[in-house]
């Protein structure tokens, strides 16, 4: 017998080398699943399994860049010849791009942040389907936006793609909630203390908002109880 929730479970985090990822990989360790993070930087990785280890938990790191050919397919394949169903999948890993006015974005820069936002999270979503659909329960957690719901002037970038994301999430979750255990719900961390949040707000005060802990934390609860296909909600300080 465990007092954790997740033992015996496997969830993947994407972007976890810091931030909202690292801290989402984090609690679902401490919650008993063994974590594969992924993300470019090999180095800040291995810092956030360290600490995992430290913390008494178990994870393993799979550096890659999402948006390289065939990098999701070789991840996937390398996953499952190691274990059985993947339990959990925390799509967070996202880019900003310009924030700018709408006639001024450059076509080039639309392509990568779409690339990352969309394209890569959907190869992600049909690369461990089928992996999900072996679990006993899985849960798929999207990350957003507030501006994917709300168009802010200056942010339809960003929000374009967190929309098309998100429509991508609900899509998905509509298809396997009569055919699997497979559950989906969207998260926006809301205003939360990460180096994206840095980027945006650059004379904002750090220390006046949330630190990505406390998301972390929401969304290890979140997989651990039962929820309705569609769920969102937005995790207040």
């Amino acid at each position: 017998m465990t007092d954790k929730p997740l033992a015996d479970q496997l969830a993947l985090v994407t972007g976890a080398s810091r931030g909202i990822g690292a801290a989402t990989a984090m609690a679902l360790a401490e919650a008993g699943a063994h974590v594969v993070l992924t993300a470019r930087t090999g180095a800040a990785l291995e810092k956030v399994e360290d600490a995992i280890f430290a913390a008494g938990g178990s994870a393993t790191i799979a550096p890659l860049d999402l948006t390289e050919t065939d990098s999701i397919a070789r991840l996937a394949v390398a996953i499952g010849e190691r274990w059985q169903a993947l339990d959990v999948l925390v799509l967070n890993a996202a880019m900003l791009g310009t924030l700018g006015a709408v006639p001024a974005i450059d076509p080039k820069e639309l392509a990568r942040v779409l690339t990352l936002n969309v394209s890569a999270q959907a190869a992600l979503i049909g690369a461990f389907d089928p992996m999900l659909r072996r679990s006993r329960r899985a849960r798929v957690i999207g990350v957003t936006s507030s501006v994917a719901r709300k168009p802010r002037a200056y942010w339809g970038l960003y929000g374009a793609s967190k929309a098309a994301f998100e429509t991508l999430i609900g899509a998905y979750g509509d298809e396997m909630e009569q055919i699997s255990t497979i559950r989906t719900a969207i998260i926006n961390p809301g205003a939360t203390r990460t180096a994206m949040r840095a980027r945006a707000y650059p004379g904002e005060n750090p220390d006046t908002v949330k630190a990505p802990e406390v998301v972390g934390s929401h969304i290890a609860a979140l997989v651990t109880d039962d929820f309705k296909t569609g769920h969102f909600e937005t995790v207040e300080a």
